[in-house]
């Protein structure tokens, strides 16, 4: 287990960059904006020379106890109380405030080694700053720019010194055994109130207010023997309603998250049924090609009569992915979440299965002689061999001829033949459909001299004539 720091301040003292500079990434969003990170988000620091460490980003802390402020504050003083050191972050800019004056009195009153961090020194005359946080009481301080990297050494030299050679922090488990599940939809579908009922504690922020989760956050769960990856993700809206420039990034890191998960959980409100916010997160996900998870939230607090309409509605919205299947669940109170696992369990054994040559062309010599592809002016498709092309989605190459004209319908016949050869839930199938090379394309057919005589000749004898 290695060291845990942990990054604490008042909002917008450039936290998140000083994350990014020590862990020399981009996974924690940065912006002028104040109040931007909220959840905690962890990330691990080895840069040469120094023995490694995690760091932990956490929202900044405003002073106030209620609503969102109140729930990040929550987050970061989690993050401190498990921290082995914590690094108090100042704006060096804008001098020492009264809610700094807060943050380092609750700082002393929790009895964490804790190192004083002047960020944003460049510009500014450097010894003015220190004697502005004198009045602190620190031995040791640290000035740093994060956003230019100055000043890193002397702060990792200083933070390595404190550290003890084992400590709290755990690092993401990068086994490629562990199943990967990313938690997508609209804002204010309960993807975090989820996240936080499978893990059994206040993990993520979880609020009414849309747009509560900025970021995607990574969580590793042991579950009845299995191992996970839960991701939370923002919410996606419409690129036309997505005007705020950390939205946009938020999205961005939303549809990352897609791409790398093995099994995507599509979140929908029962009570408002599916909506066009959540068309656009369907969208991405089939345009990734994951495996596909239902999951419809607050079912427990509809009547019977509106279970009866939004089953109705789900069956007409949804049945162009009626290969997925759909779970009813309650993320508040925990209902429904074993069934929700047996069918993530079942997409993921799809989407990952691997096939055989010999048995793919067999399911294909069958769907042929059952159903022939319909003639197209007169010439009719031939579809010679097929062999497996890969897994997450399960992807088949059909070799053939005239294949350029093959109907879009015997596609879908073919991708509904193998789906239910092969019992395939949960997962998009592809097909990739290649014609064999014309071996005279592009040859020119030069005659012999005895050939061009013998043309010559019968031309004469058609012109006589």
């Amino acid at each position: 287990m290695l060291p845990l720091v942990a990054l604490v301040g008042r909002p917008n003292v450039g936290k998140s960059t000083l994350f990014n500079a020590l862990t020399r990434s981009r996974d924690a969003l940065v912006h002028d904006q104040p109040g931007v990170t909220r959840d905690r988000h962890y990330g691990v620091c080895r840069l040469e020379g120094h023995e490694p460490f995690i760091v932990v980003d956490t929202g900044g802390i405003a002073g106030d106890e209620e609503g969102l402020a109140g729930a990040t504050a929550r987050q970061a003083r989690a993050a401190a109380g498990e921290a082995d050191l914590v690094l108090f972050v100042v704006d060096g800019r804008e001098g020492a405030s009264a809610l700094d004056d807060e943050i380092l009195a609750w700082l002393r009153k929790l009895s964490r080694p804790t190192l004083l961090v002047i960020n944003k020194i460049d510009g500014v005359n450097e010894d003015a700053v220190r004697s502005d946080f004198a009045r602190y009481g620190f031995a040791d301080v640290i000035t740093v720019s994060a956003a230019h990297r100055q000043g890193l050494d002397d702060l990792l030299d200083e933070v390595c010194e404190r550290l003890p050679e084992e400590g709290a922090g755990e690092l993401l488990d990068e086994d490629p055994k562990r199943m990967r599940i990313a938690f997508v939809g609209r804002p204010n579908v309960g993807k975090s109130t989820l996240v936080n009922r499978l893990l059994g504690e206040e993990r993520m922020i979880a609020s009414e207010v849309p747009g509560t989760t900025r970021d995607s956050i990574a969580v590793d769960l042991e579950r009845d023997g299995r191992e996970y990856r839960l991701i939370d993700t923002a919410g996606l809206r419409r690129k036309s309603r997505v005007e705020e420039a950390v939205e946009k990034f938020s999205a961005f890191k939303t549809l990352q998250a897609i791409e790398q998960c093995q099994v995507a959980v599509l979140l929908l409100d029962a009570t408002e049924g599916v909506t066009d916010q959540d068309a656009t997160v369907l969208g991405a996900i089939l345009e990734a090609g994951k495996a596909l998870v239902v999951a419809i939230n607050k079912w427990d607090g509809l009547t019977d009569y509106q279970r009866e309409q939004a089953e109705d509605l789900l069956s007409r919205k949804l049945s162009f992915v009626n290969w997925a299947e759909a779970v009813r669940i309650s993320a508040k109170h925990g209902s429904g979440l074993r069934e929700l696992f047996r069918a993530i369990h079942r997409a993921h054994a799809s989407a990952t299965k691997e096939f055989s040559t010999a048995e793919v062309n067999k399911t294909l010599e069958v769907a042929y002689e059952t159903n022939p592809p319909p003639s197209i002016r007169g010439h009719v498709s031939k579809l010679r061999y097929v062999h497996p092309g890969g897994s997450n989605p399960p992807t088949f190459i059909v070799h053939g001829t005239r294949l350029k004209v093959l109907p879009d319908s015997y596609k879908r016949y073919l991708e509904n033949f193998f789906r239910k050869r092969f019992k395939l839930v949960g997962t998009p199938v592809r097909f990739i459909f290649r014609e064999g090379a014309n071996p005279y394309e592009g040859k020119k057919n030069e005659l012999t001299d005895r050939q061009i005589a013998r043309k010559r000749r019968l031309m004469r004898h058609v012109k006589g004539k």
